[in-house]
């Protein structure tokens, strides 16, 4: 790829960032064209759809969970592994709000980024069934609380505002707990 059309794809994505931690995803690509200097039509020549904009905007937070996968299906503990990405997506919701909303419109309500929530429920799905079989966390539990685990600790961190972090421990307290076998 040039230069320039790199650094126009950079700035797209900069812009698309800055768009979705402010706005939502609901922002327009013609707001994301204007923040980044840039038409409309080019920002669809680099990104066709919106999901694959929002998935590149995103993409090292991505990396990141699909590594925290990865070490999570590793662990000797299966318990251990899921509370551990339980508590590291909890984190993610408090650091990047914008990285938030994707992630919880795409796990939780299913909208978006196919991919990464198949991959997402995969991995919990694994670990859930290895964690029963040892009788760490209740026999009861399923991928889908999982999904309400992660959308109420959305909910927290919205109705904590800014000073979250508190509240975000106490929730995860008791959320964790309630795992337990």
């Amino acid at each position: 790829m040039r230069w320039d059309a790199e650094e126009k794809r950079q700035r797209i994505l900069a812009a698309a960032r800055r768009a979705f931690a402010e706005k939502g995803e609901d922002v327009t690509v013609a707001r994301i064209a204007r923040d980044a200097g840039v038409s409309v039509a080019t920002v669809y020549r680099r990104f066709p759809t919106r999901d694959r904009l929002i998935a590149n905007a995103y993409a090292d937070q991505w990396n990141d969970c699909a590594a925290m996968h990865a070490a999570a299906l590793r662990d000797p503990d299966p318990a251990r592994a899921l509370r551990e990405l339980i508590r590291t997506l909890c984190a993610y919701q408090l650091q990047d709000r914008g990285f938030t909303r994707a992630y919880v419109d795409a796990v939780v309500a299913g909208h978006g980024l196919d991919h990464e929530r198949q991959e997402t429920e995969r991995v919990i799905a694994q670990l859930l069934k290895q964690a029963q079989a040892a009788g760490t966390v209740r026999a009861d539990l399923t991928v889908a609380d999982f999904r309400l685990l992660i959308a109420a600790h959305h909910g927290v961190v919205l109705a904590a505002g800014p000073d979250a972090a508190a509240d975000s421990q106490r929730y995860l307290s008791l959320m964790l707990r309630s795992l337990q076998a």
